[in-house]
């Protein structure tokens, strides 16, 4: 114990009991908390650990110095406390106090930190090149009032072990630069929709049915408006709140989808099975699929099949000119002003810096002069801001939306008319319009007054469909 009597072992346990008491507040606030962050991990036990290890090993360094003096000397200074001396009152009272204050600090700071980690600043703008996408995406999303750990972690303590070992990972992945771009979805090790979306959402609500309206410019020199104001048939799968059919009857409350998917994105999904509420099981399979399941992974359908970009969707450059022509933003009667503002979009600029002069040159070479040029330059920089993100190459192309069907398979993967039972006799149609939808009125102008309660047969505005093809066959979001 004499080798302890010098102010650098002392500092070293003051430092060692700090981080201790860090180390338990945080462990407590951690286990109190509605919802674990993984980062606090990081806190927990890497970083005030760490600072345990330091204070150790400034006491063990202050115990190695007087172990020398004591071999040299033969003796050690005496660090003797006398409270009838007034500079030792002074020196120990400064001791207590800064003691006091450390402590003090510590659990200030352990306690600060904890929540700034569980923030959506933390999740998004520490690490700013790699999560731009996301931030940026997130607060243009309609979960932008929802906190990123409520979604991406959720509660219970599996998977709070889990986020913690992710976490750390991509602390270590960030800080020696061996992340991938575009940051692929974490579709494998998402948590089932029924631990965190419907937290807040109620499954067995009956939607029943939504009219909404689409606009669409063509892409000619005139920019043809064309419309499309639909009843979509949301429906509802609980039979005790409503009829159940439409859209949300693949939701696991009264029927039960099974699927697997061959490829790491489910886009391609050759089998899939349904159990009704009468326990009546069907199978449906792809031409040419084998009937050997065995070496796949079954998986139950849920929200996120369908809703699979809840709060970072990146909108297509087709769907996001078309919007801000919509809106005024874009002039619509400008020619070709559709064409040119996607061009100008889609180009393969190496960062945003190239991207917005070259969308400026570009807009300002087609319209030289007019008056709505700045306005039009300053909406497509700003289509591109929110969308394109080329230093991570991510944009609409890196990730499938599956909700619909028109710029990526989306219902298609199971309702392509293709999907049959064994013996033929039941398929998974697509080409029946009037099972998810009812077109009310179609096309631009008075055109759209004339709404039928029975439903249009959709018109394509441009060229035919051929027979067979999907949506997603011809229109890819872009040019």
């Amino acid at each position: 114990m004499r080798l302890l009597r010098n102010w650098i072992s002392l500092a070293g346990m003051v430092l060692a009991i700090a981080s201790l008491f860090s180390f338990l507040l945080l462990c407590v606030i951690d286990s109190m908390a509605h919802f674990s962050n993984p980062y606090v991990g990081i806190l927990t036990y890497i970083v005030a650990p760490g600072f345990f290890i330091a204070g150790m090993v400034l006491t063990g360094l202050g115990m190695w110095f007087a172990s020398r003096r004591l071999a040299r000397t033969r003796a050690l200074p005496a660090l003797r406390i006398d409270l009838s001396r007034a500079r030792d009152r002074k020196i120990l009272g400064f001791f207590i106090l800064g003691s006091i204050l450390f402590l003090l600090i510590s659990a200030i700071g352990s306690y600060q930190t904890y929540h700034f980690t569980e923030s959506v600043q933390f999740c998004g703008e520490v690490c700013h090149t790699v999560m731009e996408p996301e931030m940026v995406t997130y607060q243009n999303g309609p979960h932008a009032r929802v906190s990123c750990v409520e979604c991406h972690i959720g509660p219970g303590a599996t998977w709070f072990v889990k986020s913690k070992l992710s976490g750390a990972y991509q602390v270590y992945a960030t800080a020696v630069n061996k992340y991938p771009r575009p940051v692929p979805t974490p579709i494998k090790n998402l948590r089932p929709a029924q631990d965190t979306c419907e937290q807040c959402h109620w499954p067995q609500k009956f939607v029943g049915d939504k009219v909404k309206t689409y606009h669409y410019y063509l892409s000619d020199e005139t920019n043809t408006h064309h419309a499309l104001k639909l009843v979509l048939k949301v429906g509802g799968a609980d039979p005790t709140r409503g009829p159940v059919g439409g859209i949300h009857w693949h939701m696991n409350v009264a029927n039960k989808v099974e699927y697997i998917a061959t490829d790491e994105a489910r886009q391609i999904i050759p089998w899939v099975r349904m159990t009704d509420r009468q326990g009546v099981v069907t199978e449906y399979r792809s031409p040419g699929f084998t009937n050997d399941i065995s070496g796949y992974t079954i998986r139950t359908m849920d929200c996120m099949d369908c809703h699979n970009r809840p709060a970072h969707r990146y909108k297509t450059p087709n769907d996001a000119v078309s919007i801000a022509m919509q809106l005024g933003d874009i002039d619509p009667t400008l020619p070709w002003i559709k064409t040119n503002a996607v061009h100008a979009l889609v180009q393969p600029y190496a960062n945003r810096d190239e991207a917005m002069k070259a969308i400026a040159t570009h807009l300002s070479a087609q319209y030289p002069n007019h008056p709505q040029l700045k306005k039009t330059i300053a909406a497509v920089q700003k289509i591109y801001n929110d969308n394109f993100f080329p230093e991570m190459k991510a944009n609409w192309r890196a990730y499938p939306e599956n909700i619909g069907h028109k710029d990526w398979p989306g219902c298609a993967r199971c309702h392509d008319d293709e999907h049959t039972t064994a013996d033929g006799s039941r398929r998974i149609v697509f080409s029946d319009c009037n099972t998810c939808h009812v077109v009310l009125a179609q096309g631009t102008g008075k055109l759209l007054d004339n709404i039928s309660a029975e439903g249009h047969v959709f018109v394509h505005p441009a060229d035919e469909i051929p027979e067979g093809f999907k949506c997603s066959d011809c229109h890819t979001g872009g040019p």
